[in-house]
């Protein structure tokens, strides 16, 4: 996938077949509309371009709301284009000024200059332009004009599938992965670097890699214990995740704390990934170090089933 991160370096793209959005998740029903893309490239030789944005447009709309969690760093949104299969993307810097762009200076000056579009993808409640005055009727008056087809995602190839960006924030903030990644179509993610914690969870056999997550914006699942995958390098490991301020020791911080299971390398300073797989249950005060201890041993064995299972049933 080739990324533009300027509209003036776009090159002559052949055929292009477009569609634009903020993409945040990369979910199923984001996948509808990239499909459509790809068939459309298909059948007339050419080419597939997603439009996305950076920030997400609320964040500028609304900069006193700082309410949005976001699903997707631009990097993870990046890595996900990238393996839906799209050809081309291009994101663009979303700022007051270009948030001022009428509907009409948006088709002409992007879609039909920039890009050349000669099928534009959209979905069935698509809006865009200053104070979302474009719509699917809108497009259609203009694009005989400017010489490309319009081609509407129908509201039943959509809401068949029950899933928004809005669906899956809501099930992560209740701590309902498998109901996000249902909806995802993969595992929920985060990424961050390993720093150093209290190293209590060494002291009691169960080691943790503390990972500090960069993207004040990105939506970590409500506290709790999970069971997780992690990513470190290459390599793939089963593990066991606590987020929460640890009221066992009285902690007074936020910290994301991994146990990573068979693995005793030294990864302070590394990113990794982690992916949820189920929440275990809710973080807990226990009445001391050793009951909190037996408790980790329960998860653990039941990370491990769940984790096991899993496998088995991808």
């Amino acid at each position: 996938m080739k990324i533009y991160r300027n509209l003036e370096d776009l090159p002559k793209i052949k055929n292009a077949i477009v569609t634009q959005g903020t993409f945040d998740g990369v979910h199923l029903a984001h996948k509808v509309i990239i499909n459509r893309l790809k068939e459309l490239a298909k059948l007339h030789d050419g080419e597939t371009v997603v439009m996305t944005f950076d920030p997400h447009p609320r964040f500028i709309l609304y900069p006193d709301d700082d309410g949005l969690r976001i699903l997707h760093s631009l990097d993870e949104k990046i890595d996900a284009l990238d393996e839906a299969g799209v050809d081309h993307l291009v994101v663009i810097p979303f700022t007051k000024e270009f948030s001022n762009l009428s509907s009409l200076q948006f088709i002409r000056d992007i879609i039909v200059d920039k890009i050349g579009t000669k099928i534009l993808v959209i979905g069935y409640n698509h809006r865009f332009g200053k104070n979302r005055e474009g719509s699917f009727d809108h497009l259609k008056d203009y694009s005989s004009q400017y010489g490309f087809e319009v081609v509407e995602i129908s509201e039943q190839e959509v809401d068949q599938l029950s899933v928004s960006s809005t669906r899956i924030r809501q099930a992560l903030k209740s701590g309902d992965v498998i109901t996000a990644n249902k909806y995802l179509g993969r595992e929920y993610s985060i990424r961050g670097s390993v720093i150093h914690g209290n190293k209590l969870g060494r002291r009691i056999n169960f080691p943790t890699a503390n990972i500090f997550v960069s993207d004040a914006h990105k939506l970590i699942p409500s506290d709790g214990v999970y069971a997780v995958r992690v990513k470190v390098g290459e390599t793939f490991y089963n593990g066991m995740l606590n987020s929460g301020y640890r009221p066992t020791i009285e902690g007074k911080s936020y910290s994301i704390e991994i146990n990573i299971f068979d693995f005793d390398r030294d990864i302070y300073g590394e990113f990794i990934s982690v992916s949820y797989v189920d929440k275990l249950r809710n973080e807990i005060k226990f009445n001391s170090v050793q009951e909190l201890k037996n408790q980790l041993e329960k998860d653990k064995l039941q990370s491990i089933q769940i984790l096991a299972h899993d496998i088995l049933n991808d």
